[in-house]
């Protein structure tokens, strides 16, 4: 898992796929301004989703994992608490993985909850399991960028 300001992004260009050719798009683009929709930059190997957010209770928020996919995570125009836990420490798996959705879910509780800033980002390789969304009734914009592990 990475955590950082989106103005040091360029840090983490060899570490993390697609995260330099998303920060194009990001400078060129008001993403505020564009309306909520999924955008391919590359086609399914990295895609952007748009999304105008309503936060979740944390108890309706369960940890999930990805096996194809690297999540980047940006709120956009408010904060938002998102849970971590190593997702080889997941015991309580509650939805098998779904391979055509890329995504299992577990019943476990976080081991860290962060509140993650506007024009912060994280991502959450195959390995982090999160639960993204923690921000009881809150609206807000969000991107969820999905970029293909690359094999």
């Amino acid at each position: 898992m990475i955590v950082d300001k989106l103005e040091n992004a360029d840090l983490y260009y060899d570490s993390v796929p697609g995260l330099e050719r998303f920060m194009q798009f990001f400078n060129d683009n008001d993403l505020e301004e564009l309306p909520a929709c999924k955008i391919k930059l590359d086609g399914d190997d990295l895609y952007v989703n748009i999304l105008d957010f309503i936060g979740k209770k944390e108890k309706d928020c369960r940890l999930e994992s990805h096996k194809d996919y690297i999540d980047i995570q940006i709120p956009l125009t408010d904060s938002e608490t998102m849970g971590w836990k190593s997702q080889e420490d997941c015991q309580d798996v509650t939805a098998e993985y779904d391979e055509g959705k890329d995504v299992e879910f577990y019943g476990d509780a976080p081991t860290i909850r962060m509140n993650v800033p506007a024009g912060h980002f994280v991502v959450f390789f195959p390995s982090d399991a999160h639960s993204p969304g923690i921000a009881d009734g809150k609206q807000y914009r969000k991107i969820i960028v999905k970029a293909r592990v690359q094999q």
